[in-house]
Protein backbone atom coordinates (compact mmCIF):
# COMPACT_ATOMS: atom_id res chain seq x y z
CA UNK A 1 0.00 0.00 0.00
CA UNK A 2 2.60 2.23 0.65
CA UNK A 3 4.29 2.69 -2.66
CA UNK A 4 0.54 3.25 -4.04
CA UNK A 5 1.11 6.29 -1.85
CA UNK A 6 4.64 7.22 -2.73
CA UNK A 7 3.50 6.68 -7.06
CA UNK A 8 0.48 8.97 -6.27
CA UNK A 9 2.62 12.31 -4.94
CA UNK A 10 5.51 11.51 -7.46
CA UNK A 11 3.16 11.84 -10.90
CA UNK A 12 1.86 15.26 -10.44
CA UNK A 13 5.53 16.23 -9.82
CA UNK A 14 7.05 14.85 -12.36
CA UNK A 15 4.10 15.91 -14.33
CA UNK A 16 4.69 19.44 -13.46
CA UNK A 17 8.36 19.20 -14.01
CA UNK A 18 7.52 18.22 -17.67
CA UNK A 19 4.94 20.90 -18.41
CA UNK A 20 7.57 23.34 -16.88
CA UNK A 21 10.74 22.19 -19.56
CA UNK A 22 8.20 21.92 -22.28
CA UNK A 23 6.71 25.58 -21.51
CA UNK A 24 10.58 26.89 -21.27
CA UNK A 25 11.37 25.19 -24.26
CA UNK A 26 8.20 26.39 -26.88
CA UNK A 27 8.90 29.98 -25.38
CA UNK A 28 12.39 29.49 -27.53
CA UNK A 29 10.52 28.94 -30.47
CA UNK A 30 7.39 31.64 -30.16
CA UNK A 31 9.95 33.93 -29.53
CA UNK A 32 12.06 33.49 -32.84
CA UNK A 33 15.24 31.98 -31.40
CA UNK A 34 15.35 28.59 -32.09
CA UNK A 35 18.83 26.89 -31.43
CA UNK A 36 18.79 25.46 -34.39
CA UNK A 37 19.79 28.69 -36.00
CA UNK A 38 23.35 29.88 -36.25
CA UNK A 39 24.53 32.81 -34.10
CA UNK A 40 24.43 36.21 -35.95
CA UNK A 41 27.56 37.28 -37.83
CA UNK A 42 28.94 40.30 -36.84
CA UNK A 43 29.37 43.23 -39.39
CA UNK A 44 32.97 43.89 -39.87
CA UNK A 45 32.43 47.68 -40.53
CA UNK A 46 31.07 48.20 -37.16
CA UNK A 47 33.30 45.40 -35.36
CA UNK A 48 35.64 47.97 -33.29
CA UNK A 49 39.38 47.73 -34.25
CA UNK A 50 41.81 46.37 -31.57
CA UNK A 51 44.79 47.26 -33.65
CA UNK A 52 46.63 49.47 -35.99
CA UNK A 53 49.22 49.80 -38.49
CA UNK A 54 51.33 53.37 -37.73
CA UNK A 55 54.45 54.21 -39.66
CA UNK A 56 55.56 50.77 -41.06
CA UNK A 57 52.68 49.03 -42.79
CA UNK A 58 53.79 45.60 -41.93
CA UNK A 59 53.88 46.11 -38.18
CA UNK A 60 50.69 45.80 -36.29
CA UNK A 61 50.42 46.98 -32.80
CA UNK A 62 47.66 47.21 -30.07
CA UNK A 63 44.98 50.14 -29.90
CA UNK A 64 46.06 50.11 -26.21
CA UNK A 65 49.31 51.55 -26.81
CA UNK A 66 49.78 55.60 -27.72
CA UNK A 67 53.03 56.95 -29.70
CA UNK A 68 56.03 58.66 -27.65
CA UNK A 69 56.62 61.61 -30.26
CA UNK A 70 59.49 63.01 -28.79
CA UNK A 71 60.91 59.40 -28.83
CA UNK A 72 60.28 58.12 -32.30
CA UNK A 73 62.33 58.59 -35.15
CA UNK A 74 60.87 57.60 -38.78
CA UNK A 75 62.56 58.32 -41.70
CA UNK A 76 60.76 57.73 -45.33
CA UNK A 77 62.06 57.62 -48.77
CA UNK A 78 60.34 56.13 -52.30
CA UNK A 79 60.09 52.36 -51.42
CA UNK A 80 61.29 52.14 -47.81
CA UNK A 81 60.07 53.05 -44.47
CA UNK A 82 62.57 53.09 -41.35
CA UNK A 83 63.56 53.91 -37.94
CA UNK A 84 62.26 54.09 -34.39
CA UNK A 85 58.64 54.10 -33.12
CA UNK A 86 58.43 54.28 -29.23
CA UNK A 87 55.10 53.64 -27.54
CA UNK A 88 53.56 53.12 -24.19
CA UNK A 89 49.99 51.97 -22.44
CA UNK A 90 49.40 49.97 -19.69
CA UNK A 91 49.56 46.46 -21.29
CA UNK A 92 51.09 43.64 -20.00
CA UNK A 93 54.17 42.60 -20.96
CA UNK A 94 53.53 38.86 -21.99
CA UNK A 95 50.37 39.46 -23.54
CA UNK A 96 52.14 42.39 -25.89
CA UNK A 97 54.77 39.30 -26.52
CA UNK A 98 52.18 36.96 -27.51
CA UNK A 99 50.53 39.67 -29.72
CA UNK A 100 53.68 40.45 -32.15
CA UNK A 101 54.54 37.13 -32.37
CA UNK A 102 51.60 36.00 -34.02
CA UNK A 103 50.95 38.91 -35.78
CA UNK A 104 54.50 39.38 -37.25
CA UNK A 105 54.36 36.04 -38.81
CA UNK A 106 50.80 37.09 -40.20
CA UNK A 107 52.65 40.08 -41.83
CA UNK A 108 54.92 37.34 -43.23
CA UNK A 109 58.15 38.22 -40.77
CA UNK A 110 60.30 35.35 -39.83
CA UNK A 111 61.58 34.59 -36.43
CA UNK A 112 65.27 35.49 -35.53
CA UNK A 113 65.50 35.59 -32.49
CA UNK A 114 63.58 36.19 -28.96
CA UNK A 115 65.34 37.44 -25.24
CA UNK A 116 62.99 37.63 -22.00
CA UNK A 117 64.16 38.80 -19.09
CA UNK A 118 62.60 40.18 -16.01
CA UNK A 119 62.09 43.28 -16.91
CA UNK A 120 62.87 43.36 -21.02
CA UNK A 121 61.58 41.54 -23.66
CA UNK A 122 63.48 41.40 -26.96
CA UNK A 123 62.14 39.90 -30.12
CA UNK A 124 64.15 40.05 -33.20
CA UNK A 125 62.49 39.16 -37.10
CA UNK A 126 63.49 39.40 -40.52
CA UNK A 127 62.27 39.87 -44.29
CA UNK A 128 64.28 39.75 -47.27
CA UNK A 129 65.75 43.28 -47.29
CA UNK A 130 65.06 44.45 -43.93
CA UNK A 131 64.66 43.64 -40.32
CA UNK A 132 62.64 44.59 -37.29
CA UNK A 133 63.66 44.71 -33.38
CA UNK A 134 60.92 44.81 -30.88
CA UNK A 135 61.89 45.87 -27.44
CA UNK A 136 58.93 45.69 -24.65
CA UNK A 137 59.86 47.04 -21.27
CA UNK A 138 58.51 47.25 -17.95
CA UNK A 139 58.53 50.43 -16.28
CA UNK A 140 57.04 51.82 -12.93
CA UNK A 141 53.38 53.35 -14.43
CA UNK A 142 53.44 51.85 -17.87
CA UNK A 143 54.78 49.34 -20.34
CA UNK A 144 57.47 50.71 -23.51
CA UNK A 145 57.39 49.31 -26.62
CA UNK A 146 60.28 50.05 -29.09
CA UNK A 147 59.70 49.45 -32.81
CA UNK A 148 62.83 50.03 -34.54
CA UNK A 149 62.85 48.52 -38.39
CA UNK A 150 65.90 49.17 -41.41
CA UNK A 151 66.92 47.59 -44.25
CA UNK A 152 69.31 44.20 -43.79
CA UNK A 153 73.07 44.27 -44.00
CA UNK A 154 74.22 42.01 -46.66
CA UNK A 155 78.26 41.01 -46.96
CA UNK A 156 79.17 44.43 -45.10
CA UNK A 157 76.72 46.80 -47.10
CA UNK A 158 73.63 48.07 -46.64
CA UNK A 159 70.94 48.08 -49.14
CA UNK A 160 68.04 50.47 -50.06
CA UNK A 161 68.99 52.77 -47.75
CA UNK A 162 71.10 54.95 -50.00
CA UNK A 163 74.03 55.82 -47.35
CA UNK A 164 77.44 55.59 -47.44
CA UNK A 165 79.44 52.72 -45.33
CA UNK A 166 82.85 53.83 -44.10
CA UNK A 167 85.43 51.58 -44.25
CA UNK A 168 88.61 51.99 -41.76
CA UNK A 169 91.70 50.92 -42.74
CA UNK A 170 94.78 50.49 -40.44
Amino acid sequence: MKSCRNTKKIVPVVFILLLVFLTAGCQGLVQGTNSAQPPKQEDPKTRETTAVYYDFDDVLVPKQLSVVKDRTVVVSTPGFTSGIVTLKGMVERTSLFNFFNANMLKDNWSVVSQIKSPGTTIMVFQKATRCAVITIRDEQFNTYVEIGVAPTMSDGTQQNSGFMESTIVE
